[in-house]
């Protein structure tokens, strides 16, 4: 039996079912890209955000405090996890993905609004901090959830096709944000800007939020949740179940989402910061190479994705990460030439080992468990993995070359761990003849 077979008298026909998944994956391309959006924004105004919101006195330290603002809302992940994980693992992936996308649509548009350090001191900083905490705790049901829903959705042979090409809209939002922040300090003065133009990509969280939400409303919950449920067997305490159960599975899951993590947070919400700050590249070349190198780990997501179907998921897996082991300390250093050209090609070496690890991530952590318990146990070692790597990553790579006086140690930090990774990949099972629906979501263990 399979997640998406539908054989009974009644059953919907090929066209209906085919109108339905294209519904399923646009719902899920846009939800990504809006809570993605939503998201990345405040990195590409970290520059903005650390002269409004705190004290002019040291620069450095101000950026550095914007940071560890960025990463406080990865401190929400974890708990965010087990809060939406456990509800759509016992009242559906719809109705969460629903709720997720209104979260973070209203504390984007609220950090907008908020009155900077020179018209509120403290408060103001402590504001960010508030909506930055209900971004990483929406942000915790996003992916997870999404993904979960496309692939329960989909035909087996193309899971992880579908899946990729739906993740893959989370690299286009730090795209338009960059563009769009582009076009702003462009057209409007400094003092405009600073005023209120670095406002306007916030307030557009809003109605971004509201479309999302109105398309997931238009989609049916999934096959193998709704299998689930007709056979009585959801999860009445699926965090418990998943913990006893499924340790391994979510070692296997941190251990992917680690990597995962690291490298789209080095190239969505450090390297155009890197390339400002260290490099000294302008801020137009910066957020142009920047877009470049994420519309190429577009690309290769898709690509990484379709070959995992046909080849499954840890030759690809492992490929990624051989490369981008052995591609990140060179692309580092072409990027610190200081040129538009150098940037490009420096992030389009990690755009390419990212990306053809990405494309099959997100299926890959699915599969390892059933339906009963998917979200909560892939929810929470994802987003574990998304505090510690993801969140810490513009701060540590800011860090790194402070401590070292090296312009590469980000890139040293990032071999090391695509390294770890290969190893922790090796022993992972091969899941992608597997089908989603598990002996224990349809049958009571005897």
């Amino acid at each position: 039996m399979t997640a998406h077979s539908s054989t009974a008298v009644g059953a919907p026909s090929a066209a209906a079912e085919k109108s339905s998944l294209r519904r399923v994956l646009t719902s899920a391309a846009l939800g990504q890209f809006v809570e993605w959006y939503d998201f990345v924004v405040y990195a590409y105004s970290a520059a903005i955000i650390a002269r409004l919101f705190f004290p002019n006195s040291d620069p450095t330290a101000a950026l550095l405090s914007t940071f560890a603002i960025y990463a406080v809302g990865f401190v929400m992940r974890p708990l965010g996890g087990f809060v939406f994980g456990s509800l759509g693992d016992r009242i559906g992936r719809r109705r969460v993905l629903s709720l997720v996308i209104l979260m973070m649509g209203g504390a984007t548009v609220a950090i907008g609004l908020l009155p900077t350090y020179a018209q509120i001191g403290i408060m103001a900083p402590v504001l960010l901090v508030i909506c930055r905490l209900i971004q990483g705790l929406s942000a915790a049901g996003e992916t997870v959830g999404s993904n979960s829903f496309v692939a329960e959705h989909a035909p087996g042979e193309k899971r992880g096709l579908y899946v990729a090409f739906t993740y893959s809209f989370a690299n286009l939002p730090p795209i338009a944000a960059a563009l769009l922040v582009l076009l702003l300090t462009n057209v409007l003065t400094a003092d405009a800007y600073a005023s209120w133009g670095w406002r306007i990509p916030f307030l557009i969280g809003g109605p971004l939020a509201l479309i999302g939400l109105y398309i997931r409303h238009q989609v049916d919950e999934s096959p193998a949740f709704k299998a689930t449920q007709a056979a009585k067997r959801v999860a009445t305490s699926p965090i418990a179940e998943a913990m006893r159960d499924q340790k391994k599975q979510m070692g296997y899951s941190f251990a992917l989402a680690a990597f995962s993590s690291l490298g789209f947070y080095t190239l969505a919400g450090y390297f155009v910061s890197y390339l400002t700050a260290t490099v000294g590249l302008g801020s137009n070349a910066a957020l142009i190479s920047n877009s470049v190198a994420l519309s190429l780990a577009f690309v290769m997501m898709i690509v990484g994705g379709g070959l995992s179907d046909r080849y499954g998921r840890k030759p690809i897996l492992i490929l990624g990460l051989v490369v981008n082991a052995l591609a990140c300390i060179p692309a580092y250093l072409i990027a610190a030439q200081g040129t538009l050209a150098s940037a490009i090609i420096g992030q389009g070496l990690l755009a390419i080992g990212c990306g053809l690890f990405w494309g099959p991530v997100g299926i890959a952590l699915l599969e390892l468990f059933p339906t009963r318990t998917r979200f909560s146990a892939s929810a929470i070692s994802y987003n574990l993995a998304y505090t510690i790597f993801g969140g810490t990553a513009p701060f540590l790579g800011t860090w790194l070359i402070l401590q070292t006086g090296s312009k590469i140690a980000p890139a040293i930090y990032m071999a090391a761990v695509s390294v770890l990774v290969f190893l922790v990949v090796l022993t992972i099972p091969e899941t992608s003849r597997r089908s989603l629906v598990h002996r224990e979501d349809i049958q009571t263990s005897s």
